[in-house]
């Protein structure tokens, strides 16, 4: 059998093509479920549908952005991963009024960051450790990017939980503004440095020190698969919107019903829009590319706060419920700790199996915290 027919290559075929068809198939559920109850299976279902249009929402974004190049391609992609992100807080907020969602963005938000400074990283730095014994990468992007989402976590939901200009853990309209600013200006500075001088500070490392930059040798998609890919873009963007609706009941009542508490619905949703991020980080571990693992790590906690917040921020003249962006106690131990190991792992450019296990410790003492607090 030739290599072109083997069942691998097979594999590899139908799932590309489903990316094609899944925002098609996400519109189809969306107007079948609008507005209806729907039975335990169905939501199921619908939710399979969902998670399958984000992937699909996240692969044409790559298209686009690798099509109209650096730095628009990183801001088009950021872009598309935020509107998942917000269409799916607001979506979940607008829900059951007997429902507090008032800390829904901040429980998404942190968990965002734990899934990515511990999960992902600590999948990658273990699959790339355990494949490749101790792969390098860069502790200068590394730790730039690092210093980034350390700031952004602690003004947008370290600090509201020590300001007294409002009740509880929030902060007051004009606090808000400031920290909505702060978080989009820290957002663009760290897209021109990646993106500009400093470029090779997040390109991946061999074993003997050199850069290695791929993209030299890719070639850009045509116009034609660009334009359709953006088209495909906007189609998956409304229907993962549109399908985050018909769920939520479905994913509130499964929480409920496990008795775990309400906020662990952030960490569902986290998890929905960080799994192509996930996935890509997984494999570029494996291809011995740490560096683009913790790019797409550390480059995703950065987007979940850096536009999420300003962008809820706006939505807040909105929404019913006000904001309540503060963590509790053992959230802030979580965090504190999470920067502390992080420190320790980027600063000597290498990976080791422990560094790995490190990490997925705290990111399993972080969801069973979150199930059981």
């Amino acid at each position: 059998m030739s290599g072109a027919a083997s069942p691998t290559n097979l594999v590899r075929r139908a799932l590309h093509s489903w990316v094609w068809v899944l925002p098609a198939l996400g519109v189809i559920a969306l107007v079948l479920t609008w507005n209806r109850e729907l039975p335990t299976a169905v939501y199921l279902l619908v939710g399979a549908v969902l998670i399958g249009v984000v992937l699909a929402a996240v692969h044409h974004a790559e298209i686009v952005a690798h099509r109209v190049g650096e730095p628009f391609g990183s801001l088009v992609l950021a872009v598309a991963v935020t509107v998942i992100e917000v269409g799916l807080i607001i979506t979940l907020m607008l829900g059951k009024a007997s429902v507090d969602t008032s800390t829904l963005a901040r429980d998404t938000a942190f968990a965002a960051v734990m899934i990515t400074l511990n999960g992902i990283l600590g999948i990658s730095i273990l699959i790339g450790s355990l494949k490749h014994e101790t792969p390098r990468f860069n502790p200068e992007g590394a730790g730039g990017a690092l210093a980034v989402v350390v700031t952004l976590t602690t003004l947008t939901l370290v600090i509201p939980s020590f300001t007294v200009s409002e009740p509880g853990a929030r902060f007051s309209p004009a606090q808000l503004v400031f920290v909505a600013i702060a978080s989009i200006v820290l957002y663009g500075a760290f897209v021109l440095l990646q993106t500009g001088r400093h470029r090779d500070f997040f390109l991946p490392v061999a074993k003997d020190g050199r850069i290695i930059d791929e993209d030299q040798h890719s070639d850009p998609p045509s116009t034609r698969t660009t334009i359709v890919s953006l088209g495909l873009l906007l189609v998956a963007l409304v229907a993962v919107v549109g399908l985050a609706k018909a769920v939520s009941p479905g994913i509130e009542n499964v929480v409920e019903a496990a008795g775990v508490p309400q906020s662990f619905v952030g960490v569902i949703v986290a998890l929905v829009v960080l799994l192509p991020e996930g996935l890509a980080a997984a494999k570029a571990a494996a291809r011995n590319r740490l560096q683009t693992s913790l790019n797409l790590g550390i480059g995703s906690a950065m987007a979940s706060i850096g536009l999420t917040i300003p962008a809820l921020a706006v939505a807040s003249i909105w929404l019913p419920t006000p904001l309540t962006l503060g963590l509790g106690p053992v959230q802030i131990i979580e965090f504190l700790l999470t920067v502390a190991v992080a420190t320790l792992t980027v600063v000597p450019g290498r990976a080791t199996r422990l560094q790995g296990a490190v990490h997925l410790v705290l990111f399993a003492a972080f969801l069973f915290l979150a199930t059981t607090p």
